[in-house]
């Protein structure tokens, strides 16, 4: 297979400046090393990269290849000398400060906790205050976060000398490639335990129970959730604890169900209050109120009783009950009642409905 012009794999122009060069390399070298890319074919992107990288920054490899092309490699072309890649200096930009991700001698945020919380219809509309328990990873009380039984058992790492990383040589195709990582002997941290905590074991940290006061917001629906900064795991080495995040259940209502911040509810009148019309009484979560049914009213016709329905979580504001009447049919009649409705059967309870007007006229024609 040909190789590909080392321009189009940098993504440069052939006027490229150094800088670009440089900052081309970079971008892709992140993007593209096997340590931290999922792609399938990313080390064999990462050599290409590397490759392109190493005849484009030097000014006498680059003005071979401007020349003469990949013809150049042929023979004694393109030797290196020796190709210095540092990851750390790949990553820096982007996780801030210097080292590599894997440094963990530097101060780190602890670790997030989400638990979900189960409330009621009512909680959610009006608040509450919920207790909750959580398992959390704080210092030992011990060794106070040093992993050792005492101070003398805490000494320099032999292999990287408390440096945290090493650098690797390896030879490959393009070279001698030098990468520099973590101290896999002392995890980064530059410091050995010779004779660990018998209460944490060397960790550094121990698990406590903690119940933990948590306020419900006025207004909070299923599947939102809250933040309780720094109610998580303990940050390492010196760095801030994480936060707790409740994920909110709510509990379903016999009566209301709820869109966003409207709530729907459904009320069965009679077919006499239906036909004549009546005053009900209609249950909204701050109170019954009454809501009068003009006469001729519909089964599915809806009422909307304005600001009666769940508090917005952010802006406070209520949103709407949307009061649905359902006209129920009896199932059993008295016989006084059956009289009625024969009586009622014999006369035309139909004029002046739409409905029935467009279905009398379909069927005469």
């Amino acid at each position: 297979m040909s190789k590909r012009d080392y321009y189009d794999v940098l993504g440069i122009d052939k006027g490229a400046s150094e800088p670009d060069i440089k900052k081309a390399y970079r971008t892709l070298a992140k993007k593209y090393h096997p340590d931290v890319s999922s792609e399938a074919n990313a080390e064999a992107k990462f050599k290409e990269v590397q490759e392109a990288y190493e005849v484009l920054s030097d000014s006498s490899k680059k003005g071979q290849y401007d020349r003469f092309g990949h013809q150049a490699n042929q023979g004694q072309g393109f030797q290196s000398s020796g190709f210095d890649f540092d990851i750390n200096d790949i990553f820096s930009s982007f996780f801030g400060g210097g080292g590599s991700p894997r440094t963990s001698n530097r101060a780190r945020k602890g670790q997030d906790i989400q638990k979900r919380m189960n409330i009621s219809f009512e909680e959610s509309i009006f608040g509450a205050k919920k207790h909750i328990r959580v398992t959390v990873h704080e210092e030992c009380h011990t060794c106070h976060g040093s992993g050792a039984f005492s101070k003398k058992d805490v000494k320099t790492c032999s292999r990287c000398n408390g440096k945290g990383t090493i650098v690797v040589q390896q030879q490959s195709l393009f070279g001698t490639t030098r990468t520099q990582t973590t101290c896999p002997q002392c995890n980064g941290k530059g410091k050995e335990v010779t004779r660990k905590c018998t209460t944490c074991h060397g960790e550094g940290i121990e698990s406590h129970n903690k119940e933990i006061e948590v306020k419900v917001p006025v207004g909070i629906d299923s599947g939102q959730q809250i933040r309780l900064e720094g109610y998580g795991n303990k940050g390492y080495n010196g760095g801030p604890s994480g936060d707790l995040y409740i994920l909110f259940d709510v509990r379903k209502h016999p009566l209301y169900e709820r869109h966003n911040d409207d709530l729907l509810i459904e009320v069965p009148i009679t077919f006499a209050q239906a036909a004549m019309g009546d005053t009900i009484k209609v249950p909204t979560p701050y109170g019954d109120i009454k809501l009068k049914v003009p006469a001729g009213t519909q089964s599915k016709t809806t009422f909307r009783l304005k600001g009666k329905g769940a508090p917005n979580v952010r802006s406070k504001r209520n949103g709407d009950e949307h009061v649905i009447i359902n006209v129920v049919t009896p199932n059993k009649l008295t016989r006084q009642q059956q009289k009625l409705f024969n009586e009622l059967s014999k006369t035309d309870l139909t004029t002046g409905s739409s409905i029935w007007d467009k279905f009398k006229h379909a069927i005469k024609n």
